[in-house]
């Protein structure tokens, strides 16, 4: 019998990794409708295949559907016929939303502020339309690692954007299914599946603290292979992964 390939073994511990998520946080359960947000990022068709694979086991049994924010007066572009055949291809229907905000608002908030928050309120108000009781966000570890670095380094608190976050107003829950995979193994498979890139970046993606967060984690994992655990198991034993 043949050893696997580099390529089978990255697929296993993706799926693998996924689904320990799913059972250690209670992520999803029988007869859950849940809302995708697809960006068009490797990060987010990755977890549109994770979930659209695992919807076809029905254990647990769940409905899924995705959405795409187009922001209109942001210069950045994805190939939607893209993400609808790519969506198609795990049976899950697409939604395609363009809308847009007033630049000259709420003054003194940063662009990347305004438009991230313009695109969670239409993801929100359509997971509420189509009764979905749960929003899926495709952020990994490292993702998570990072905020928790930035909330304790520029805010003074131990945080970080939760595994899965009950929201308080409304009957929706936020979870991150991709939250015990690494940014490097998601790279990996995403080339290895040929996952299409953005056709136009966002103009505003700049230097930020999160890249300064990166860096720096990276050197730290240079010095202690083991530091993204111990960071998560930090992270868990002070209650911070899980918010309900």
């Amino acid at each position: 019998m043949p050893y696997p390939t580099f390529e089978q073994k990255l697929e296993k511990k993706i799926i693998s990794r996924f689904q320990k998520a799913i059972y250690q946080y209670n992520l999803i359960q029988d007869g859950d409708n849940i809302l995708i947000a697809l960006s068009g990022g490797k990060d987010s068709l990755c977890m549109l295949e994770m979930l659209g694979r695992r919807m076809k086991i029905h254990n647990p049994y769940f409905k899924a559907e995705a959405v795409h924010i187009r922001m209109d007066n942001v210069n950045y572009q994805s190939d939607t016929s893209y993400l609808k055949s790519f969506a198609d291809g795990y049976g899950i229907p697409l939604h395609v939303i363009a809308t847009h905000f007033d630049f000259s608002e709420n003054s003194g908030k940063p662009i990347c502020f305004l438009c991230s928050w313009y695109r969670r309120k239409q993801i929100f108000n359509l997971a509420q339309k189509l009764g979905c009781n749960k929003i899926a966000l495709g952020h990994h570890m490292d993702d998570i690692i990072h905020t928790a670095m930035m909330n304790q380094f520029f805010q003074g608190q131990f945080s970080t954007m939760p595994v899965k976050l009950q929201m308080k107003k409304i009957p929706l829950a936020i979870i991150r299914p991709l939250c015990l995979v690494s940014e490097t193994d998601i790279s990996q498979y995403a080339e290895m599946k040929g996952y299409e890139k953005q056709k136009k970046l966002c103009p505003f993606e700049k230097e930020s603290h999160r890249t300064n967060m990166r860096d720096i984690f990276n050197t730290i994992e240079k010095i202690n292979p083991e530091a993204r655990y111990s960071m998560w198991n930090a992270l868990e034993a002070a209650g911070k992964l899980i918010e309900l």
